[in-house]
């Protein structure tokens, strides 16, 4: 990017780039506090989302690049986990990550918006609704003041209406629903590691991942809203159910894409232990069926920004995906192969469809019984090394083959109590060099030097630690794994009590994959109770002894040639 700018504007036009100001005016930096039309923490007055904004000071309208969070006093953003800051007087200092340093200056406006009851909002954590709101402001359909109570009207003046939703994480989540809701004037969003279905997020196939009160985003209040919202908080935990039935409350948080909806530019980690990949799978495929413009930057990473695997590729692709769908410019973007995928640690090729056509492959784990003590101290790592599971593995593969996609698993299996959990995952046994991601890690690690990208300004600068792969050496690798409770067997939106040594069969998805199993690797399969890594200890735990019936397990994934 930084050799482009010697040329024309016109020739930077042309090829969907967005050129810099020669001698841009500081920009402007403020806060509106928009009014989202609620009064969730029952004080009386209507709840306000506080909206940072740094915009240019000159050079007329301009779009609007959003990313709404319950982060920015709590957490931090980003792999450095910055917050956000703020001047004496309350003027917004530093906006987390590079998006206000870089897109600034190329006419944009950058939108940091406080999740209802975190930071400087009132309210409490109704996510998509708080970033509608702010929306609408843009779009000069909702209220805004300059201070948090009373004050003067804001009004975006400055603003085309046309609006960029991107995050991370949870940020990703709400820009997700954000275009579900077909918010008028949101053209495009970035959801990063972003969930979907929180269902499938916060329950495994009717076996619930944590407590209620482990399941939401209250950590994230301010002071003042850890009291007002609790009466909302209790109200939002009623409407989950703590059984682990699908539900009423879980549909409306099921965000399914639209025909017509804003365009989707994707990221994930197929390593990723805090947003499982199985979630970008079902989504990925939601779009197609509706026919949304959709891209996708796959890696074997975890929980990472694209922005710390290949920097300058991505800050390119973020740019030109802006210019495409906030300003209109024919650069071609979406006409491109669709998804960039890293197959192996830094391979990484660009390819028109995800996931690629598959011949489908059954792996059975052979006749008879196997029975397993289930312990929720034990997580699947244990069991690929024997503990607490039983483990069955094919032959050695004479070739290196892909598996690629969602595998399905069918178990059948009785338990001596009325209740039990199941664990199944797929292994690759042999030894590799491969990113770091196990047990929740990212795969990669912070260097000692930086990158700038974009203009920096007193206390926000533009300079980001380099990141290199965190490899490790492994003799084995867990590249699917699924949960659920045999009590939902039939259906999941209502489980039953389990009659204790009858068999049950059930069918669920494990995580999707697109993974590269080397010659001579064997391929394994996990059958087990309690997935540690996935249990909540304030669960009860069962106690209860599962048996499998092998001849009716198995479970089934696509093979297909490597990419090269």
């Amino acid at each position: 990017m930084r050799l482009l700018l010697g040329m024309s504007a016109a020739l930077l036009t042309t090829i969907g780039v967005t050129p810099v100001a020669a001698a841009a005016s500081p920009p402007v930096r403020e806060t509106a506090w928009v009014e989202t039309g609620t009064d969730h923490d029952r004080d009386g007055k209507i709840d306000r989302v506080a909206a940072d904004v740094v915009r240019p000071a000159t050079g007329g309208r301009v779009p609007a690049i959003l990313d709404v969070s319950p982060y920015y006093a709590c957490c931090g953003r980003g792999n450095e986990s910055q917050k956000k800051t703020y001047e004496p007087d309350g003027t917004p200092a530093q906006f987390p990550l590079f998006y206000d340093n870089y897109f600034v200056p190329r006419g944009y406006a950058v939108v940091l918006a406080d999740v209802g009851g975190t930071n400087r909002s009132s309210g409490c954590f109704d996510d998509v609704a708080n970033g509608n709101a702010v929306v609408d402001w843009l779009n000069g359909r909702a209220t805004a003041f300059d201070a948090p109570e009373a004050g003067r009207p804001v009004t975006a003046d400055w603003a085309t209406g046309d609006v960029g939703a991107i995050g991370k994480s949870q940020d990703g989540a709400t820009a997700i629903g954000m275009a579900a809701s077909g918010i008028r004037g949101l053209k495009t969003i970035v959801p990063l590691e972003g969930v979907a279905d929180n269902y499938a997020q916060l329950i495994a196939n009717g076996s619930p991942l944590a407590t209620p009160e482990h399941t939401g985003s209250a950590f994230t209040y301010n002071e003042r809203a850890a009291g007002l919202c609790k009466p909302f908080e209790a109200d939002l935990k009623a409407r989950m159910g703590t059984n682990g039935d699908y539900n009423a409350y879980w549909r409306s948080v099921r965000y399914v894409p639209e025909p017509g909806q804003a365009s989707v530019l994707v990221a994930q980690g197929f390593g990723d232990g805090a947003v499982a990949p199985d979630q970008f799978a079902a989504y990925w495929d939601a779009l197609g069926r509706a026919g949304v413009p959709r891209k996708a930057w796959l890696s074997q990473a975890g929980h990472v920004d694209p922005f710390d695997l290949q920097r300058a590729q991505w800050v390119e692709t973020l740019g030109r995906w802006f210019d495409r769908w906030l300003k209109g410019v024919r650069n071609g973007v979406e006409h491109e192969p669709a998804v960039h995928l890293e197959t192996t640690p830094d391979h990484w090729t660009d390819v028109r469809s995800w996931p690629p056509a598959t011949a489908p492959v059954t792996f059975r784990p052979g006749s008879g019984t196997a029975t397993v003590v289930a312990d929720p101290a034990v997580g699947r790592e244990e069991w690929a090394a024997g503990v607490s599971a039983a483990r069955f593995t094919g032959a050695s593969l004479p070739a290196e083959v892909r598996i690629a996609g969602s595998p399905s698993v069918t178990v059948t299996a009785s338990s001596d109590k009325t209740a039990a959990r199941l664990g199944v995952a797929l292994v690759d046994y042999g030894p590799a060099d491969v990113r770091n991601t196990a047990n929740f890690g990212s795969g990669i690690r912070n260097l000692a030097t930086t990158s700038c990208w974009g203009v920096s300004r007193p206390g926000d600068s533009a300079c980001f630690l380099d990141t290199a792969t965190d490899l490790v050496h492994v003799d084995h690798r867990i590249i699917a794994y699924g949960s659920a409770d045999l009590g939902h067997h039939a259906s999941l939106r209502r489980g039953e009590p389990l009659v204790p040594g009858r068999a049950y069969p059930m069918t669920f998805t494990l995580t999707a994959l697109d993974h590269v199993v080397p010659a001579g690797h064997r391929l394994g399969l996990l059958l087990g109770g309690t997935d540690g890594l996935r249990f909540d200890p304030a669960l009860p735990a069962l106690g209860d002894t599962l048996t499998f019936d092998l001849a009716r397990t198995s479970v089934t994934f696509g093979l297909t040639k490597p990419e090269q």
